[in-house]
Formats: C-alpha cells, structure tokens, sequence
C-alpha cells in the first residue's frame, strides 16, 4: 500500500464507493438477470440445481499483507471459492463482495483489490453482483459468497465414495505451503535488515501457488468430456490429509494412498529440502493447493489414467481398515487430520 496519490474512503462514502467499484461491471450470465445497483440481485435458474458457498477470509489470519499484493488477494479470495463449485462438480456463476475496510486504507487500495476479483471474474466468467462494505477496527475482512449451479444427477459431494473406488487428485500438492514457507521466511529477514531484496530467483512457481492460485475448472471439463461423474470430490484447500478423512468420514469408509504415487513438483521437492522439512508430510498437510481430490469406480481406471494432470494415488477400502498412508519400504502410517485450522491458531 501506497500513500502515493492517496483518496481517502471517507471522501467517496460507502456508497460512493460502492459506485465507484462496481460501475463498470459487466454481465456475463444469462442466470444474472440483475447484478448490482439494487437492493438485491435477481437470478433466474429454471431447470438446474443452486450450490452456495461462502468464504471468510480476515487479515493477520488468512493474509498478511507484508508480503501478499492486494490484486493477488483479490484474485484468490474470488478462486478460492469458484474452486468449491467446481468442487461440487458445478460451474460458478455469480458473486457477491463484501468487505470490512479499516482508515489506513485507500480507494486505491481498494482500486487495486477488486481488480483482481475482476480479473478472476473475467478468466472463470463469473458476475459480480452485490456485496456490501462496512469500517472495521482490526484490518481487512473479506466475505466473498459465490453462486454457482449444477445438473441434477451430476452434483458430487462427499458422501459417495464407494469400497474398491480409485483415489485420484489433480496437479501436484505442497507448492503453496512452500510458497508460504519462503515468503515468512523473506519477511523475517526483511524485519531485521534495512536494505533488503528478498531471493525468489527460481522459485517463481511456489510463490504463484500461494499468490495466485488457480481453481480447476479444466479437470471438471475434463471429467465431463469423459462421461465421469466423480463418485465424491472436493477441493485440497486444507490439505490432502483432511480432505481425505472428510470423505471417509461423510463416506463411511476407510482409504489407502501410496506415498510413491502422490504428486509433487521438482521446485517443491528442493525447497522442503532446504527447509529441512519432510516432503511428504509437507503434501498431505499443507494445504492451500486447490487441487480437485475426487473418487471414481474401478472400472473408470483407463479413462482417469489418461488424463493429462491426473493422478491416481490410491483405493477406498473397507470403514474397519482405517485410513492409512503406504510408505515406498511397504508400512503403514496411519493418516491424521493436520492440516492448517485457524481455529487452532
């Protein structure tokens, strides 16, 4: 944040700002028939199913803004919830955009942030359509709830995860907690120096896992071009760990994975080194990666392993065999729900 140029809030007012945030807001959606500028959006889905998701993301706990741009954040915080659509094997829609704004902000600021909502709008073509704005005492807080709609029939959540089912994921895992790792790292040197550059040089891909992740609408197209419906999905946002025992869980089974089949990139594999961290428990606890973490039936093996970027890690088992990690020497490591929880902070 800049004091150059600086606009103060109060001189627009919150509806003054409001305008001036979303006035040139375009529709994209023949399901948004009234976006913002009344006192509700009106949305019109005749023959498909709602899905609704909401995120609540608050600054000191889910962002720091010493090291996060306020366009990345905006972009992310809008992804962070099309990823729980696509999720739910549906496709975001709408948007709403709400925001808690302390004094040390600025339109700009504010400028700067809901670019990049647009900007993630604009990729995954989804409409802003209402939100609200409020003064807060402790920072930034942003609520985004995103609208999206899916086929009856074809909406995957949880609970259906099968025995003998595959366990497959999308993209690799542990590069957004290695792109946070870096970043605290560079922060506390920044503290102790006063002039300081901070060392990304080949490391660019962990830090856009964490700065500006990206929602995979592809694998659903994917999925769907293939004729899959998932038999239970969701999205890596707390890590691989988590999200697996909440399928066993809702499921009410057990599952195996195999630590030589979970994907991990080169740059993620060097960084943990240097971390002095152990590789895999920095993929199946680190979460943020929002990667798709679905099940299919056995007899979808061929079609999955074909897809590009797909990875079949795993099998459901039986509730009694529990939920255990095969290591490469053939033990079991029994899983454990370690991924971030900011309740715990």
């Amino acid at each position: 944040m800049s004091n150059k140029g600086r606009t103060e809030i109060a001189t627009l007012g919150e509806f003054g700002l409001i305008r001036h945030l979303t006035d040139q807001l375009e529709l994209k959606n023949d399901s948004t028939v009234k976006g913002v500028g009344d006192d509700a959006a009106i949305l019109s889905y005749a023959s498909k199913q709602v899905l609704v998701t909401t995120d609540l993301l608050l600054e000191g706990i889910h962002f720091d803004l010493t090291y996060v741009p306020l366009k990345h954040l905006g972009y992310k915080s809008a992804v962070v919830n099309f990823s729980d659509i696509y999720a739910m094997n549906g496709q975001p829609k709408q948007i709403t955009v709400s925001l808690g704004i302390s004094k040390r902000f600025s339109v700009e600021d504010l400028d700067a942030f809901y670019s990049g909502v647009k900007l993630a709008c604009d990729v995954y073509g989804v409409d802003i359509v209402g939100g609200d704005t409020s003064a807060s005492l402790t920072g930034l807080c942003i609520s985004i709830t995103c609208i999206g709609e899916g086929e009856s029939g074809r909406i995957v959540c949880r609970d259906g995860a099968k025995e003998t089912d595959l366990i497959c994921v999308s993209g690799d895992l542990g590069a957004a907690y290695m792109g946070l790792q870096l970043l605290e790292r560079e922060k506390r040197i920044f503290r102790g120096e006063k002039d300081f550059t901070p060392d990304f040089a080949g490391k660019e891909y962990l830090l856009e896992r964490q700065l500006k992740p990206e929602a995979r609408k592809d694998v659903i197209e994917m999925l769907r071009n293939a004729d899959i419906v998932p038999t239970a999905m969701m999205d890596i946002s707390d890590g691989l760990s988590s999200e697996l025992l909440h399928i066993s869980h809702a499921s009410h089974v057990g599952c195996r994975i195999y630590e030589d089949r979970i994907p991990i990139d080169y740059q993620t594999a060097v960084m943990a080194e240097q971390f002095n961290m152990n590789l895999v428990t920095a993929a199946l606890n680190g979460g943020e990666d929002y990667e798709l973490l679905f099940t299919v039936p056995l007899s979808e093996h061929d079609k999955v392993s074909e897809m590009k970027g797909i990875k079949v890690i795993g099998h459901i088992t039986k509730p009694e065999l529990g939920n255990y990690l095969v290591g490469r020497d053939g033990g079991e490591v029994e899983l454990k729900a370690q991924g971030w929880n900011s309740l715990s902070e």
